[in-house]
């Protein structure tokens, strides 16, 4: 056989978790594998056989729910609830000054004779350059 040898249930050894859990893993697998009977197994967990097939069954659905395919890249953190409010605070702000502005608009629209229109600009005067002072004789 080429490739990695199997491991099979002795990699439940190196799972993090408690003892008991990787002890039950590793049974539950064994039995899955046909190394171990369901008695037996049930005899080195100390378990009944309905809890057993409980067991059994919730190890099996959860290793299927994990490996459900999922949408690439991170999970979206989730976003405090006073950036929220705060958010939603300043975006209701913002519609009534947008309502505000589109009323404006409209009397604008409804209204062009009443407007003042400017007149020409007034011409900006011009500044002189200050001439020097008058130049006192000298006494001689």
């Amino acid at each position: 056989m080429r490739g990695r040898k199997p491991s099979g249930p002795a990699v439940v050894d190196r799972l993090p978790g408690s003892a008991v859990a990787r002890q039950r893993l590793q049974v539950v697998l064994e039995t899955l594998a046909g190394r171990c009977r369901v008695q037996e197994a049930c005899a080195r967990l100390q378990l009944s056989e309905q809890r057993f097939d409980q067991l059994r069954a919730q190890a099996l659905q959860a290793g299927l729910a994990s490996l459900e395919p999922q949408p690439a890249g991170r999970r979206p953190q989730p976003v405090p609830p006073a950036d929220v409010a705060a958010l939603q605070a300043r975006v209701a702000a913002l519609e009534i000054e947008l309502a505000a502005a589109r009323v404006r608009e409209e009397i604008a629209l409804a209204l062009p004779a009443v407007a003042v229109t400017p007149g020409p600009a007034p011409k900006k005067a011009r500044r002189r350059r200050a001439s020097p002072p008058p130049r006192r004789p000298v006494p001689s």
